[in-house]
């Protein structure tokens, strides 16, 4: 019996104890999936759960103005349970195309911050290529003034809003927290006379000087636009002293939108005296995408999204 029980146990050893030997079994490299949607992590690219979908409610196409005709719109995301009393705008943007979806489709984007007690709104704009960054800009400072003049219709406080968005969105997300004023007292339209001062930004990979990144680019979609307006809708040349907080977050070797736009930023911020922090991840391009790791780009993307929620956190529910 000695020489069976000995034979049993070569056998298993060569083959393995699950039957298969893992020898014979070649190990495949993840493919790699190209760059991620606006520098989301895989598990915010899906679905949401039907337990998810039971953690918000939605007050949905809210119309906050008009462009030629057509109704400019957001959705807003409320959380069920343990609301926080603070909200969150993304910016629905990227090549300032704002591409509308029904909120089932989108939660799981937010899903970090609803599960956190935060209000999100995706607020869309005017989108490319029929109209182009001034008009990505004006929409967006209108709705920023629709959702701080309705926060508390959203059980949310006005003074506790922040503005959230990757690449153009990034981009619009900026001019949100720049571009602020008070209102018009002597506006007719109660909306304008709305103020869309907020309390925090967070801006992935953004553009922050299209003057310096677009002057001399062929004119086409969404900067199909005069370069005499490129300082006016760019929100570096807008920076003051009551600017809110913002986090900035850029890959390195960034080719769509380079890091120096980002850490320009940050200088103007900083000399201006407002807080702010620019977190640089190695070796990543737009969407904080490494080429051939999936597993290195996705945990950037993760990275970036628990700092975003953190630094809302931070500033916001206070």
């Amino acid at each position: 019996m000695a020489w069976l029980w000995g034979a049993a146990l070569a056998f298993a050893s060569a083959v393995g104890f699950g039957g298969v030997s893992s020898a014979q079994v070649p190990v495949r490299p993840t493919p790699d999936p190209g760059p991620p949607l606006s520098g989301y992590p895989r598990s915010a690219l899906r679905a949401p759960t039907a337990a998810e979908l039971k953690t918000a409610t939605y007050v949905r196409d809210v119309v906050y103005g008009h462009r030629d005709g057509m109704a400019l719109t957001y959705d807003v995301f409320k959380p069920a349970r343990n609301a926080n009393g603070a909200l969150v705008v993304n910016m629905v943007s990227a090549g300032w195309r704002s591409s509308w979806a029904p909120p089932e489709e989108r939660q799981a984007r937010y899903q970090a911050l609803i599960d956190r007690g935060f209000t999100v709104v995706a607020l869309y704009h005017a989108s490319a290529p029929r109209f182009q960054v001034p008009d990505a800009v004006a929409d967006v400072r209108r709705g920023m003034r629709h959702i701080k003049l309705h926060a508390a219709d959203y059980g949310a406080d006005p003074r506790r809003i922040g503005a959230w968005g990757a690449s153009a969105g990034g981009h619009l997300a900026l001019v949100a927290g720049m571009m602020a004023d008070d209102g018009d007292p002597a506006a007719t339209d109660p909306v304008e006379r709305s103020g869309n001062r907020i309390a925090a930004v967070v801006a992935y990979f953004p553009p922050t000087d299209l003057a310096a990144l677009l002057q001399g680019r062929p004119k086409a979609g969404a900067i199909a636009f005069d370069d005499t307006l490129l300082a006016s809708v760019s929100p570096i040349h807008s920076i003051d002293a009551r600017d809110p907080p913002t986090l900035i977050l850029h890959g390195d070797a960034d080719r769509g939108v380079p890091p120096s736009q980002g850490a320009a930023m940050r200088q103007a911020l900083e000399k201006a005296g407002v807080e702010s922090e620019l977190r640089l991840f190695a070796g990543a391009d737009h969407d904080f995408y490494v080429k051939g790791d999936p597993a290195k780009t996705d945990a950037y993307a993760t990275e970036a999204m628990q700092a975003m929620v953190r630094w809302f956190e931070d500033h916001l529910k206070r």
